[in-house]
């Protein structure tokens, strides 16, 4: 099959080749840039390093690097990626589209400095708010670059789209406040997120209509849950988030035919059910090491015919800590528990950080090309990537 046809077949819940791979298919699957030197100089690979944005430090691998890993995917986002060779030196702080002040500190993580509510919690603070606006996108350009992948690829595009509910509040408020009013000051809540929603509703209509029929999937990332279950409570996350999700996500489904994958971290297993009823088709990152996420058999049982899974090989101990047999025998499992029948594409549960070794990268995507649907070896086992640098 070709890239492009075994993620359509996956999600399609039915079972393609092998089970597609993505690796910088977008944000949330890709690797940081001390992972990726790590990597390039194991494979031997001298391409210059593209970052995904100008200070996380996430990158947009190489094609020579998708070649050499089997990678079925490509990301598409409405600004493209920026930046070649050594990072230059940016400023400490950066204002995002709606106010938020963001840090970057010098190993590429970043974080909220400045939630632009924090401290306003009134509907007149609303009023006075300098909200984004929704018309404010380079259409031309993301149109320019949907067209050209997918004229110039045969991998499965993944285009990135405004769709922040519960997070989005978070940044916008602060995390302990915004839990706080979610509880004490719900008025508040529902008109700032009726109003963020609207206009992420605008900017996802415009997105989609400039990017038509090339794509193939498109992701919205809301983290809701943490390690040990969900953020808040399920039914605080139906009375406030869900209805707020369910015109975010009818926006897109009327827009394109494109799959709707829905990223959300930690132990998100009690709302899984709701995100079926919101029509998201794909979920993302299925996060082994949390609370109600460890048994993917059963994650496959309950689910597996309702929605597809992408993601699954854990960062929180095989990949930074295993060997490379540990990293297969994990695939090996993740593969046996969520591929039969299709609805899997394999990918780390998180972007690859500085501690896992390269040859455990390796031994991922070996591992994914090498079994088939029901984790039995395939009869033309995936090529080694033991490359001696060059």
């Amino acid at each position: 099959m070709t890239h492009h046809q075994r993620v359509v077949n996956a999600l399609e819940h039915r079972e393609p080749d092998r089970v597609p791979i993505d690796l910088g298919g977008t944000r949330v699957t890709t690797m940081v840039v001390a992972a990726y030197e790590a990597l390039k100089h194991h494979l031997g690979v001298r391409a210059e390093t593209r970052f995904m944005d100008e200070a996380s430090g996430r990158v947009q691998p190489a094609d020579e690097i998708l070649e050499l890993l089997g990678v079925d995917t490509r990301m598409l986002r409405l600004e493209p990626a920026v930046g070649q060779g050594e990072r230059v030196d940016l400023p400490a702080d950066r204002e995002d589209r709606w106010g938020v002040v963001w840090r970057f500190i010098a190993d590429g993580r970043y974080y909220v400095k400045k939630p632009p509510l924090e401290g306003r919690s009134t509907l007149s603070d609303l009023a006075t708010f300098r909200w984004p606006d929704p018309d404010d996108l380079d259409l031309v350009g993301l149109r320019a670059r949907a067209a050209a992948m997918r004229s110039e690829d045969d991998r499965a595009i993944v285009l990135e789209l405004p769709g922040r509910v519960f997070s989005l509040g978070q940044r916008l408020c602060g995390f302990k406040e915004w839990l706080t009013n979610l509880v004490a000051n719900p008025r508040f809540c529902s008109v700032l997120l009726d109003r963020a929603v609207a206009i992420e509703v605008q900017m996802i209509e415009s997105i989609l209509e400039a990017v038509g029929n090339h794509i193939d999937v498109v992701l919205c990332a809301d983290d809701l849950g943490m390690q040990s279950g969900p953020l808040i409570s399920p039914d605080l996350y139906r009375q406030m988030i869900k209805p707020r999700q369910r015109r975010l996500f009818e926006a897109i489904k009327r827009n394109t035919n494109a799959k709707l994958m829905l990223h959300s971290d930690g132990g998100i297993a009690p709302l899984i059910g709701d995100f079926v009823d919101l029509g998201v088709d794909v979920l993302n990152p299925v996060q082994v090491s949390a609370a109600g996420m460890q048994d993917t058999r059963e994650l496959k049982k309950r689910f597996g015919k309702l929605i597809s899974f992408w993601g699954g090989v854990d960062t929180h101990r095989v990949l930074p800590f295993g060997t490379p047999q540990d990293v297969k025998h994990e695939v090996k499992r993740i593969i046996n528990d969520l591929a039969p029948g299709g609805g899997y594409v394999l990918a780390s549960v998180h972007n690859i950080q500085a501690e896992v070794p390269p040859a455990n990268v390796c031994a991922m995507v070996e591992a994914a090309r090498s079994f088939g649907q029901s984790g039995t070896e395939l009869s033309t086992p995936g090529d080694s990537l033991d490359t001696v640098p060059r």
